[in-house]
Order: structure tokens, then C-alpha cells, then sequence
């Protein structure tokens, strides 16, 4: 059994046990070197292996890009996930 903290990132185990759970850091981390060959293979890699663990880390990639991105791309993607959503 376990619990999570109030801070949410952290979730202490039976035994008193803690393990912090920091996705974007961790996510941010391990990619953060990469080039873009390397970030896309990533991506690819993650959306073929259709594994739900995978989907937290996606979704901060997606986070970054959409922080980066100008209101213009922004809404080229909102357009694309509408059409997207509708196959």
C-alpha cells in the first residue's frame, strides 16, 4: 500500500518508505541532451509502443512544445488534434 503526500509529488510506501515523483523533471532530464533525431525517436518510439506509463512523458514533451510555440503554431495544432479526434 501506499499514500501520496499533500505536495503530490512524493508517495510514501508501507514502511515509511518515500519516492518522489517529479515527472517533468525527471522527463526534462533524461531527454534534455538529446539532439532532434534522437528527441523524435523518442516520441515514435513511445506513441508505436502503446504503453500507458509512456503517455505522463509525452505529455510533458507536448507541454514544452506548446509553452515554445507561438499563438499561430498553437492553434495549427489545435486544428490538427480537432481533425484528429474525428477519424
Amino acid at each position: 500500500m501506499y499514500k501520496q503526500s499533500e505536495d503530490g509529488e512524493t508517495i510514501i510506501l508501507n514502511g515509511g518508505l518515500t519516492m518522489n515523483l517529479n515527472i517533468r523533471q525527471t522527463v526534462v532530464q533524461n531527454v534534455k541532451e538529446n539532439n532532434v533525431e534522437q528527441l523524435k525517436d523518442t516520441i515514435v518510439d513511445s506513441i508505436q509502443r502503446e504503453e500507458e506509463q509512456l503517455l505522463p512523458g509525452l505529455g510533458v514533451l507536448f507541454e514544452i512544445i506548446w509553452k515554445e510555440s507561438p499563438e499561430a503554431e498553437q492553434q495549427k495544432m489545435l486544428q490538427v488534434l480537432e481533425s484528429g479526434l474525428k477519424h
